[in-house]
């Protein structure tokens, strides 16, 4: 379980304990039926914060996918700042049943972190990738560049990010969530190779999103 939930596992288990006892004490089935309410929410956030273990594929110049979910956008770009060129978008939607934990695409180092405030539009739509709440990392090694972007949505407001800049990343590896679903982009140079399709189904830190090429 990703340690993210405990904040919302903790409160629910305690109310949903209390309520119990009190209706033990006093019969109350009220009580117990709030107990029962309690315990179904915590059961829920037991297995939206779950944070199974992955196997990473090796491969110095593979690309894997950041989050679980569905390729909902597979796009051409012209213009990418921090690629120096054109590229392309590919976005992955996280449902409510999605594990929510995040993982790093590439191995190498976080060249800029930023914090984007916005909107919180339905994170499906294309201009929730300009205009909603979102973090921007900047990734690069000796294969090339990546930009990948956190991005809230309607309900899910509490972007988890741990890297700042200059950090060193290992492909595969945790670093944060989105919690109550959303969706993740990866914007990716000319020189790399798409491995999905639209509607494709991946999952983070095991499907190979794409691959530079030489």
């Amino acid at each position: 379980m990703a340690k993210e939930g405990l904040s919302f596992i903790l409160p629910v288990s305690i109310f949903s304990l209390v309520l119990f006892l009190l209706f033990v004490w006093l019969g109350n089935i009220i009580s117990l039926l709030g107990a029962i309410i309690f315990f179904i929410f915590g059961m829920f956030f037991l297995f939206f914060f779950r944070d199974p273990e992955r196997e990473v594929p090796e491969g110095e110049n593979l690309i894997l996918a950041p989050a679980d979910g569905k390729v909902i956008l597979i796009k051409p770009l012209e213009n990418l700042e921090f690629m120096g060129g054109g590229g392309t978008l590919v976005s992955v939607f996280m449902s409510l049943f999605d594990v929510h934990v995040n993982r790093v695409p590439i191995s190498g180092v976080v060249k800029y972190f930023k914090y984007n405030p916005g909107k919180f539009l339905p994170a499906f739509k294309d201009k929730a990738s300009s205009e909603n709440e979102q973090t921007e990392l900047g990734l690069e090694n000796e294969h090339g560049k990546v930009v990948l972007k956190q991005i809230a949505g309607i309900i899910a407001r509490r972007i988890v990010c741990k890297l700042k800049q200059e950090d060193l990343v290992k492909a595969g590896d945790r670093f944060g969530m989105i919690k109550l679903g959303s969706r993740l982009d990866l914007f990716l140079p000319e020189n790399v190779q798409i491995k999905v399709k639209l509607d494709h189904k991946v999952r983070a830190g095991e499907t190979i999103i794409g691959v530079f090429q030489k």
